[in-house]
């Protein structure tokens, strides 16, 4: 490795540190005063940067409020949309939701407690969570061979985004590899039962 690869390497991991301070920042100013009360500046002051470090990371608070929850949903539909030929969605979204569970940390948890404390972003994550559902319903129409605007693919990507909601929000006191192992049968019971209905 060259020095100028080094050095990008190194660049690269600086900001991603940074980005993760002011997010893990921000989550905990959130959920602890709220987050109208929180301004740009304590945000800054808590990750330990500028306040124009911060809004060269993020446009508003709102992006870093959904800075998670909008990766989330992108490597979701990149999941779905980019999965092997014969590879179902269902077991796409499985191993989405394994390797995401795997992955979670003190950030997650923060952001839970953020959206459980603040009822206005609740709001706008429900407005975000349609266009999942609606991303989700022509995939599965496309892989049944159903029309997108139909019930039963909506009914299985509404399953699917409140089974993940639950997975995710809800893990103490559970073993998570039962938890989506318990989703996915759930979820692939109500798929047979649409698909046969469907057929008939």
């Amino acid at each position: 490795m060259d020095r100028a690869t080094a050095g990008d390497g190194l660049r690269a991991r600086g900001k991603a540190r940074r980005r993760a301070a002011i997010t893990h920042a921000a989550f905990e100013l959130f959920a602890t005063q709220g987050y109208d009360a929180t301004t740009i500046a304590e945000i800054a002051a808590a990750a330990e940067v500028s306040p124009r470090t911060v809004t060269l990371y993020f446009r508003s608070k709102q992006d870093i409020a959904f800075s998670v929850f909008d990766a989330a949903a992108l490597s979701l539909t990149e999941v779905l949309r980019g999965r092997a030929p014969g590879e179902s969605a269902l077991h796409a979204l499985e191993g989405w939701l394994r390797e995401e569970m795997a992955c979670q940390d003190e950030t997650d948890e923060l952001e839970m407690r953020m959206f459980e404390a603040n009822p206005e972003l609740r709001a706008v994550r429900s407005a975000r969570m349609a266009a999942v559902i609606e991303e989700g319903a022509r995939i599965f129409a496309e892989e049944t061979g159903q029309a997108p605007e139909g019930i039963g693919p909506r009914l299985v990507a509404v399953a699917a985004a409140a089974v993940a909601t639950e997975v995710f929000e809800h893990p103490e006191g559970t073993d998570r590899d039962q938890a989506i192992t318990a989703a996915m049968a759930f979820l692939a019971g109500g798929i047979e039962a649409m698909t046969a209905v469907v057929r008939d």
